[in-house]
């Protein structure tokens, strides 16, 4: 796995005016987290996508932290926890990056990508429906793999792969329930069929029968026909 360098400084002040005026400066807030307590700092969002876009590894990707300002996280190697971006411009706005032990195994999800086509989607036009894109697992730092890889081509109709089915690296570990399904080919919708037509006949017979009723009145001609309302309603 590549390893990336990522230059921060350190930062004492906080609060949301801080953030703006960061923002304003093309630089982001962000804490680290896991070596000792937390340290505020401040980074290039540019540079942090670049590195992620850049590894094969994304966001698992192990950064080698350089902290302007020195402290406990300067030389640390980090992932990036979690980062916030703009709902509309999908900016990043504030980034959490955890310090991690090499010699300490930890939790990470992996995405699930797929080769091939499957028998049941080129042979009989079934369609491939890929549930589950990540997986989450327990390993060393060292052992993170990019992406966990499935072949499907010889999944036909009706068929699934489910996660125990997977193959992981050596020292890897699966944390994902084994019976959820990755990937299944099913058979396409069918398609609905066009509702009958109404009987023709049977509509003008019901019709001339509701209107001979209206035609009613009571015997004494002061009734009401079924259609007519009293004035005073």
């Amino acid at each position: 796995m590549a390893e990336f360098v990522l230059n921060v400084e350190a930062r004492t002040d906080t609060g949301k005016g801080v953030a703006r005026k960061l923002r304003a400066g093309g630089r982001i807030p962000g804490i680290c987290y896991g070596a000792s307590e937390p340290q505020s700092i401040a980074l290039d969002p540019h540079a942090l996508d670049r590195l992620i876009r850049g590894s094969a590894s994304g966001i698992n990707t192990l950064i080698d932290l350089k902290v302007d300002g020195g402290g406990v996280f300067d030389g640390k190697k980090v992932l990036v926890k979690e980062v916030q971006r703009d709902p509309v411009t999908n900016e990043a706005l504030h980034a959490d990056l955890f310090a991690i032990d090499m010699t300490h195994t930890l939790e990470v999800a992996v995405p699930v990508h797929v080769k091939g086509i499957p028998i049941g989607v080129s042979m009989d036009e079934g369609i491939l429906d890929h549930v589950l894109r990540e997986i989450d697992i327990e390993c060393l730092p060292h052992a993170i793999p990019d992406e966990i890889i499935i072949d499907v081509s010889m999944l036909e109709i009706g068929m699934s792969i489910h996660v125990r089915d997977l193959t992981l690296p050596a020292g890897v570990e699966l944390r994902t329930d084994e019976d959820l399904s990755v990937v299944s080919v099913v058979a396409p919708k069918a398609i609905e069929e066009e509702l009958p037509v109404a009987d023709a006949d049977a509509d003008a017979d019901a019709v001339e029968g509701e209107a001979e009723a209206g035609d009613k009145a009571s015997p004494d001609g002061d009734g009401e026909g079924p259609g007519e309302k009293k004035a005073d309603d």
